[in-house]
């Protein structure tokens, strides 16, 4: 706290493995409230350097449980707190990729602050597949059959309840939700996608990654800091290959013919239908968003050799009920 705590010209930046530590003694309880809560709100005002989010997300793998696969593994970091304003299609990406075989991962919690936006495992409850009961061993057994997991950490780390009071109480975000968008419940072979909203926000985690080894991985700037590209306006993506620099692209959703508006986030009810239909391969604007976001995400996966085969294998993919199957795969091999 004297640390981080001080003001602009007297504080100074934690070394990683004082931010290991100090986030250790928040999670195991260590500290005291007030100091917890002192600590997020000081760390908030100052904004968490590289080495400090480095070292909190080691204390992370020193604590939380780890999900092993042999295969390589995608996994999605959005923001904890939801959506409110615009319809995620991230779960129809991520039925996409499992049904495509690219095994992909998800984690999160329940509705938190500071937006009490719709959380993704809502999402999947109102499809039918409630990951939150699953025990870790189920977790694994079923992303390990149907290449689909959900690591929910309520259940499978319950210190993170902790962290969601002191998130409500302070009404803002910690710097633990940038850790939510950069954290893998899985350790090796994993590619990492990213949300973001704002540019030096991406380059914390360029550098985070590089500390931490990390070499692929894609940054999003999407739809309220989520995975999702959006409809609206230029795409701006990172990308980095183990064999490779990091790369800018642009994408134009006028030059593959998805411009339109951003589908807008009515009712858990309303969203819960459209995403539905969009399985069932109806056609809608949030089909098109899917489409859109399905496409590049196999191309970006190797899956397809060019962003045109992508959107046409995606949008195969859901009018030929591919998509559809693998939903109920999920659903027949969940305990």
């Amino acid at each position: 706290m004297k640390k981080v705590g001080s003001g602009a010209h007297t504080g100074k930046d934690l070394t990683r493995p004082e931010a290991e530590a100090a986030t250790r003694m928040i999670l195991l309880k260590e500290a005291t409230p007030a100091q917890i809560g002192a600590f997020m709100i000081a760390h908030r005002i100052k904004r968490p350097t590289a080495e400090e989010l480095a070292g909190m997300l080691d204390a992370y793998d020193g604590l939380i449980p780890t999900l092993e696969t042999s295969h390589p593994i995608t996994v999605f970091g959005t923001p904890y707190d939801g959506r409110d304003r615009t319809a995620p299609v991230t779960p129809i990406t991520a039925l996409i990729l499992a049904a495509a075989g690219v095994p992909t991962v998800m984690h999160g919690g329940d509705t938190m602050a500071t937006k009490y936006g719709i959380p993704l495992i809502q999402i999947w409850q109102g499809l039918g597949v409630d990951f939150a009961p699953l025990s870790f061993w189920q977790t694994e057994q079923l992303l390990g059959k149907t290449g689909m997991g959900f690591f929910y950490l309520p259940r499978h780390f319950p210190p993170f309840k902790d962290l969601v009071t002191y998130r409500d109480e302070i009404g803002k975000r910690p710097p633990f939700a940038t850790i939510e968008l950069i954290w893998s419940p899985c350790r090796s072979n994993v590619h990492f996608v990213s949300g973001f909203v704002h540019p030096p926000t991406e380059d914390r985690f360029r550098e985070t990654f590089a500390l931490r080894g990390v070499t692929e991985y894609t940054t999003i700037k999407g739809l309220e800091g989520s995975c999702d590209l959006p409809p609206s306006r230029t795409a701006i993506i990172g990308i980095k290959n183990e064999e490779s620099s990091f790369e800018r692209l642009l994408l134009r959703p006028r030059d593959y013919g998805f411009e339109g508006k951003d589908v807008p986030l009515e009712s858990i009810g309303q969203l819960l239908a459209q995403i539905r239909a969009v399985i069932q391969g109806k056609a809608s604007e949030l089909m098109q968003t899917a489409i859109y976001n399905g496409g590049f995400y196999l191309w970006r996966f190797g899956v397809c050799a060019d962003l045109g085969a992508g959107f046409g294998r995606a949008e195969e993919m859901l009018t030929g009920g591919e998509v559809e199957e693998k939903l109920g795969e999920i659903i027949a091999q969940s305990p």
